[in-house]
C-alpha cells in the first residue's frame, strides 16, 4: 500500500509584534509602512526607519556650556599654578621633546606604514629642544668655507644635463640619437605637476607611478617639480621609489630630493612635518641607500645642525637596521674629519648596543685619539658621545687603547662626564682576557663533545 500523505495543513501565519501595532505606535517607533508595486511581491510590506533631522543646541545653552568649561578649565589652571609655584607661572606649556642624555634604544618600531596606531604617535611635527649654548659650541667645529647649499631644481638639472651628455656621447658612439619627450608626455606629467602641488591624501596619478620603471626617470621626475610637491606627496613618492629602485637609484633620489627637502623644512620651520618625518622612516626600507644617499653626505657636508641631527638620529634610534650597514656607517663617520653632528650619530648607532667587529671598535678608538691635541673646548655631546662607547664596548678593548683613553681623559676632562668614563675603564675586562675566555670556553666544549662522543661508543660496545 502507499505511503499514507499527511493532509497539507496551512501554517499560521507568523504573527509580526510590529504588525500588531497601530499605525500610531508604527510612526512613534520611527517606523513607516511603504506598499510596493511589484507584482511578485504585492501584498507584502517594507518597513523603514524614519532618519529625523538631527537637533541643535540653541544659542543659550551653548553660551552656558563654553561658560562652564572656561570655568572648569580656570579651576585647573590655578591648581597647575599653585603647585608649581609663582615661578612657573610665567611658562608655556612644554612639548614632548627627545632627551640627548643616554638611554635604553633596545625597543625598535619597525611599523613603516602610513596608518598610524591610535596611541603613541601624533601627526604634530617633530620637534626638539635645543640648547643655545651647546648649538654654539657644535658651531666652532663646521666647516667655515663650505659651500652653500642649492636649490633642489639646480641639483637635480645639473645631475640630468651630465646624464643626457653622457648617454649622448655613448649613442654617439653606437650611432643612435637621443630623442627629447614627445610632447604629449611632456603635457602629461606636467599635468601631473600640477596633482602633486595640492596632493594631501588618496591615490596617486599612475603616470607618476611607472617613473621609477623608466631609463630616464630623472628627466620626468624633473618635470613634476619635486620642489613644489606637498609633504604628502613626498611621503608617497618615497614609499614608491624606495620600492621599486635599486639601491643605486634609490640613493640618487635621497640625495638629490628628498634630503633637501628635510633640510629645508627643518631650517625654515625649526621643526620637522609629519609626513617628512614618516618619508624619513621609509627611506629606511633601503638601509644601504639610506646610509650612501643622506647619512654620510651629510656628515661630510659640515653644515649639519644641531637640530638637524637630532631628528635624523631619532629615525635611527627607533627603527631596526641590519649590524652591516650601520657598522659600515660608523666606521665611516668614525673616519672622517669632525663635525658636531658626527657625535651624535655616532651616539645614537652606538647605543644600539651591536655586536661590532674589532676593526670597527678600533677606528671609534681612534677616532677619539685624534682629539688628545686639540686645544678647543669639546662640546658636552662629544663627551656624552665617549661615555656611551665606553658603557657599551669597554670589554672589547685592549690594555693599551685603555692607557691611552686614560691619557685623552687627563687632556680633555669634564666635571661630571669624566669621572663616570675613568670608572668605566678600571672596572671592566680587557680584550686579551675576552679571547682568552673565548678560546677556553671552546675548548672545553670540544673536551665535552669528544668525552660524550667516547661514552656513546662505550655504551654501544657494552650493548
Amino acid at each position: 500500500m502507499g505511503k499514507h500523505k499527511r493532509d497539507k495543513i496551512s501554517k499560521a501565519v507568523r504573527s509580526n509584534p510590529i504588525s500588531r501595532n497601530n499605525l500610531e505606535e508604527q510612526m512613534i517607533a520611527e517606523r513607516v509602512l511603504i506598499g510596493t508595486d511589484d507584482a511578485k511581491t504585492r501584498g507584502k510590506a517594507k518597513y523603514q526607519k524614519n532618519v529625523e533631522e538631527p537637533e541643535f543646541v540653541d544659542e543659550k545653552m551653548t553660551q552656558k556650556i563654553l561658560k562652564e568649561a572656561r570655568r572648569q578649565q580656570q579651576g585647573i589652571d590655578n591648581e597647575i599654578l599653585t603647585e608649581q609655584g609663582a615661578s612657573s607661572a610665567k611658562s608655556v606649556p612644554k612639548r614632548k621633546v627627545m632627551s640627548l642624555g643616554t638611554q635604553d634604544s633596545d625597543s625598535s618600531d619597525d611599523d613603516f606604514g602610513y596608518a598610524l596606531p591610535e596611541a603613541g604617535i601624533s601627526r604634530e611635527p617633530f620637534d626638539v629642544t635645543i640648547d643655545p649654548e651647546e648649538e654654539k659650541a657644535l658651531e666652532l667645529f663646521m666647516k667655515k668655507d663650505a659651500e652653500p647649499m642649492k636649490n633642489l631644481a639646480n641639483i637635480i638639472m645639473e645631475k640630468i644635463n651630465e646624464k643626457k651628455t653622457e648617454l649622448e656621447s655613448q649613442f654617439s658612439d653606437a650611432g643612435v640619437t637621443m630623442h627629447d619627450l614627445h610632447p604629449k608626455v611632456q603635457a602629461m606629467y606636467e599635468g601631473v605637476r600640477d596633482c602633486l602641488k595640492i596632493y594631501r591624501s588618496g591615490q596617486l596619478p599612475k603616470a607618476f607611478k611607472i617613473i621609477p620603471r623608466l631609463v630616464n626617470w630623472e628627466q620626468v621626475l624633473h618635470i613634476t617639480e619635486p620642489e613644489s610637491w606637498t609633504a604628502a606627496t613626498m611621503y608617497q613618492a618615497t614609499r614608491i621609489f624606495a620600492s621599486n629602485l635599486k639601491d643605486k637609484m634609490a640613493q640618487r633620489f635621497f640625495n638629490l630630493v628628498l634630503l633637501p627637502r628635510i633640510r629645508d623644512d627643518i631650517m625654515q620651520y625649526k621643526k620637522l612635518n609629519f609626513h617628512l618625518y614618516q618619508a624619513l622612516r621609509k627611506s629606511l626600507f633601503k638601509p644601504a641607500a639610506f646610509m650612501k644617499g643622506m647619512l654620510i653626505p651629510l656628515c661630510e657636508s659640515g653644515t649639519c645642525t644641531l637640530r638637524e641631527a637630532v631628528i635624523i638620529g631619532s629615525v635611527l634610534a627607533k627603527n631596526s637596521i641590519p649590524v652591516l650597514h650601520s657598522s659600515a656607517a660608523m666606521l665611516m663617520i668614525a673616519e672622517m674629519d669632525y663635525s658636531g653632528a658626527n657625535s651624535i650619530f655616532l651616539k645614537f648607532l652606538i647605543d644600539k648596543k651591536y655586536a661590532l667587529p674589532y676593526r670597527v671598535i678600533d677606528s671609534i678608538v681612534y677616532h677619539f685619539l685624534k682629539f688628545e691635541h686639540d686645544k678647543r673646548e669639546l662640546p658636552v655631546l662629544w663627551h656624552q658621545c665617549f661615555l656611551t662607547f665606553i658603557q657599551r664596548y669597554k670589554d672589547y678593548l685592549s690594555l693599551e687603547q685603555k692607557e691611552s683613553l686614560q691619557a685623552l681623559l687627563r687632556a680633555h676632562p669634564h666635571y661630571q662626564i669624566t669621572q663616570e668614563i675613568r670608572r668605566e675603564l678600571l672596572h671592566s675586562k680587557s680584550r686579551e682576557e675576552m679571547i682568552a675566555a673565548d678560546a677556553e670556553a671552546v675548548v672545553n666544549v670540544a673536551k665535552n663533545s669528544k668525552k660524550n662522543e667516547d661514552d656513546e661508543w662505550e655504551d654501544m660496545d657494552s650493548d
